[in-house]
């Protein structure tokens, strides 16, 4: 069985145009254009709703292997969860600095920009990015 969550052939700005209200989707439009930045990908749409840059292929001892995201981020109705693939075990000293957020194991849930300091937040995203080269080399 195949992820749930694939590369999909949808607009992204169709998608950020569609994000209410209004300052979330400026918040959205910011991150993808740190994303982009950072990760020197474009963005894609994977599934209905997160914007992904890069991909990486992964194979489990199980066998089961395919392609994801390497970093992104999802317009969600209570917050905007961003997506940093190696997980966020060893982030202490950047979240320490963040501000205002949540978190589960791969996914950082933040209200708004506003609540956190984006020079931070661009540290964690650029570390993701590098931890993921070290374990998913292009």
């Amino acid at each position: 069985m195949g992820n749930k969550t694939v590369e999909t052939m949808a607009s992204v700005e169709e998608y950020l145009s569609s994000i209410e209200p209004e300052e979330k989707q400026r918040d959205c439009r910011k991150i993808s254009a740190m994303m982009e930045s950072l990760s020197g990908q474009p963005p894609k749409m994977w599934g209905p709703s997160i914007v992904g840059f890069g991909t990486y292929h992964y194979k489990y001892e199980s066998g089961r292997e395919g392609d994801f995201l390497r970093i992104g981020f999802a317009a969600r109705a209570q917050n905007i969860s961003i997506y940093i693939l190696p997980g966020y075990q060893d982030f202490g000293t950047e979240l320490s600095r963040l501000g205002k957020y949540k978190k589960g194991k791969s996914c950082l849930y933040i209200k708004r920009l506003s609540d956190v300091n984006d020079k931070v937040l661009e540290e964690i995203i650029a570390k993701g990015l590098r931890l993921m080269a070290e374990k998913y080399p292009e």
